[in-house]
């Protein structure tokens, strides 16, 4: 399964278990709705009762789900209510018609139908915004009351429904807020990473302009000098075009180290997609330390960072874990530990390890693979050498074939 399935499977199941929550409390309305069935109730009665509960139901999904819109299980009905309730005037407008609707029921039955003013509290809160639903939520409260005393409703009765009106309509007005929050940050982080791949850009072309703006520059001012030697000084322009040679290769060079840079891997890079992999597939993943030291060197850091990006993937995909420690030990050498408690392995190294251990062999390290901390699962330990300030590409020196004079 690969790690954006997991993700969608939880997402999905996630939202199914909220919505089934929430239309869970339809449930209550199974007093009202065995009255109106037991009570002899004439058609005329019956057929209202049974329009005024439709009502009440839509107005109820349509306020929570649209109002609030944080399922999306199915998104073609969300839309609509979306487009329904797309203003406060119309979210407004359904609340009154529920409530207007509640009170009439009340009032054409009996003191049974009081629970209805907690669907319109719930309603409230999930389709206004505050403060306009905290009036709102008073005003259910104050309808009821004032319904039960009229209707004869018994004392005890009438508080138990001004208390759980103010509950339930005050945590609907929790949970709005709440996800209010959760869609502001979601779109905070969007455009943090719009802001950031904008300053990626510019940081390349800050590079680019560095590294080859010179060089280029220089190669064109020999190539017009060569230019204008040919044919009466070709010594001259032999020089010309050897240096042209020379700083091209430099060029080169520059640009290699350049792009090595921008593809190296990073601990924090890896650790957070780590960390989002493991929440999408339900493994409990545990880093330590919890916060890592930065490295002095470069190379030594971008290969332990393979690593863990190799183990992390098969871990996720293949083991079957339930849980995965990473353990890093710093020092003069590095040493990067990775253990799950899943199925180990079960054939031969396969590709992604064999190309592990080619990169570890070019920068002095090693590679062991052995099995999990849990009694069963895999291991795999990373050691490389740490040597402060060592660049990950070795630069031409001075004097040697290629270097710029």
């Amino acid at each position: 399964m690969r790690w954006s399935d997991a993700t969608r499977q939880d997402s999905t199941r996630g939202r199914a278990i909220r919505m089934s929550w929430s239309l869970l409390w339809l449930f209550f309305l199974t007093p009202v709705v065995h009255d109106l069935a037991t009570e002899g109730y004439g058609p005329v009665r019956l057929t209202v009762g049974s329009i005024g509960l439709l009502v009440v139901v839509v107005c109820y999904v349509a306020l929570v789900f649209g109002g609030v819109g944080w399922f999306g299980l199915f998104g073609g009905v969300e839309a609509v209510l979306r487009r329904t309730l797309d203003t406060e005037r119309a979210q407004l407008g359904a609340c009154l018609l529920l409530w207007a609707v509640a009170v009439g029921l009340i009032l054409t039955f009996d003191d049974a139908w009081l629970g209805l003013m907690v669907y319109v509290a719930v309603s409230i809160g999930a389709g206004l915004r505050f403060p306009r639903s905290m009036w709102g939520i008073l005003g259910c409260v104050v309808s009821g009351v004032g319904l039960g005393v009229l209707l004869g409703a018994a004392g005890d009765d009438v508080l138990v429904l001004a208390f759980v009106t103010v509950l339930t309509g005050g945590v609907m007005i929790g949970v709005r807020r709440l996800l209010e929050t959760l869609v502001e940050l979601r779109e905070a982080r969007e455009i943090v990473a719009r802001l950031s791949a904008n300053e990626e850009r510019l940081r390349m072309a800050r590079d680019l302009h560095d590294v080859l703006g010179h060089s280029l520059s220089l190669i064109t001012l020999k190539s017009e000098l060569a230019g204008r030697f040919l044919p009466e000084h070709v010594d001259r322009a032999a020089e010309q075009v050897a240096d042209i040679e020379r700083v091209g290769r430099q060029a080169l060079v520059d640009v290699r180290e350049a792009v090595s840079g921008y593809r190296r891997p990073t601990f924090a890079v890896e650790l957070a997609g780590a960390r989002i992999a493991a929440r999408a597939v339900g493994i409990e993943l545990t880093v330590v330390p919890e916060q890592w030291p930065q490295c002095p060197d470069p190379e030594a850091e971008a290969v332990l960072a393979w690593a863990l990006r190799e183990a992390v993937t098969n871990t996720m995909r293949h083991s079957g874990a339930r849980r995965c420690t990473v353990r890093l030990e710093t020092g003069a050498m590095w040493r990067l530990d990775i253990r799950d408690d899943g199925r180990g392995a079960t054939g031969g190294e396969g590709n992604g390890l064999t190309g592990l251990r080619e990169r570890f062999a070019l920068a002095d390290g090693t590679i062991e693979v052995g099995g999990g901390e849990y009694g069963r699962g895999f291991g795999l330990t990373a050691s490389v050498p740490v040597l402060p300030g060592k660049t990950a590409e070795r630069r031409i020196a001075p004097g040697a074939p290629g270097a710029t004079r």
